[in-house]
């Protein structure tokens, strides 16, 4: 069996919905089932064992002997949401759990960090566990994924193999439910669909163009791919980048949405909001040579291909994967 919490959630979705493509027939789907917003991401998949978040450890500690690996993908995401305690019981704690129940039955772990661990990308964006304790995330939700990543780092008892996936700007089919934490992808075809016209926040930096901040954009199938590869190969346990490794402009991708949707371009610049402008990313891009010599050679969906499908295949119909 193959544990996938977070099943419910975007990337979670669908990489249960590519394993059951592949053949891997026993999923055990964990989450807060009760989330009616989200039941579209689940509801026509052929998932054989449903387990509610809150009564996972036990479910767990029954059945680990059937259990052959775990994708821990479960977390509350919102960078919004400023209660520590929140982030805490969820994204911290949970996840101890989680790793020390992999640990004692020597079952494998791929488990979800984040590109929000890099703060402003004072130290770069490269995936060296040498760094880990020197990073400053912005927000409680970044300070969380790195609390628990430098946990994992000086663990003596781990997984049989593990892995620390940081996710970047990750966008696709299945995000339909997240609201405002949803991709700029989403929220731009919804406004250019209602209202003709997309607003982008204007650049507050003389050595920046509006538009032109810059972000690493990296579909949802290719990430789930990776997920894969890294279930499969095992490669040496540690953190790795899950990003393009090819900063893109919110310009470029404002464009590239216009025309997979066959739309007129009228694109307005809006101040971004003073709260956050001083601490608001201007480049991100994430450092993939740890994964390359890992032996993931896969050439990732360029941002036009990968907004193309998207809007085509999933945004115009409400489609889900």
């Amino acid at each position: 069996m193959i544990v996938v919490t977070g099943a419910a959630g975007f990337i979670g979705s669908v990489l249960v919905s590519t394993l059951i493509d592949k053949g891997f027939n026993h999923i055990v789907a964990v989450d807060d089932f009760s989330k009616q917003e989200k039941r579209g991401n689940y509801a026509d998949k052929d998932i054989r064992i449903f387990v509610e978040r809150n009564v996972f450890f036990n479910w767990f500690k029954e059945n680990h002997e059937n259990v052959d690996f775990v994708f821990h993908l479960g977390a509350r995401t919102d960078t919004t949401e400023f209660n520590k305690d929140i982030f805490d019981e969820l994204n911290v704690n949970y996840s101890k759990q989680v790793w020390q129940l992999c640990s004692t039955h020597k079952i494998p772990l791929v488990y979800a960090s984040s590109a929000a661990t890099y703060g402003m990308g004072e130290h770069g964006y490269v995936d060296d566990h040498r760094i880990v304790d020197e990073l400053e995330p912005l927000n409680p939700y970044g300070r969380s994924k790195n609390d628990f990543d430098r946990w994992a780092l000086v663990q003596s008892a781990t997984p049989p193999f593990w892995a620390g996936m940081k996710f970047f700007n990750v966008y696709g089919p299945n995000e339909y439910h997240k609201g405002r934490m949803a991709s700029v992808i989403f929220h731009a075809y919804g406004q250019m669909t209602n209202k003709g016209e997309v607003k982008l926040f204007r650049s507050h930096r003389p050595d920046f163009e509006d538009g032109m901040q810059l972000r690493d954009f990296i579909y949802v199938k290719d990430v789930v791919d990776v997920l894969i590869f890294m279930m499969e190969k095992r490669p040496e346990s540690g953190l790795y980048n899950l990003g393009t490794g090819k900063a893109r402009s919110f310009l470029h991708l404002t464009k590239a949405t216009f025309a997979a949707a066959g739309l007129p371009e009228k694109i307005v610049f809006v101040d971004t909001p003073e709260d956050i402008r001083d601490k608001y990313q201007y480049f991100t891009e994430a450092n993939m040579e740890k994964l390359r010599k890992a032996g993931y050679l896969k050439a990732f969906a360029s941002l036009e291909d990968g907004v193309s499908d998207y809007v085509n295949n999933y945004l115009k119909n409400h489609n889900y994967l």
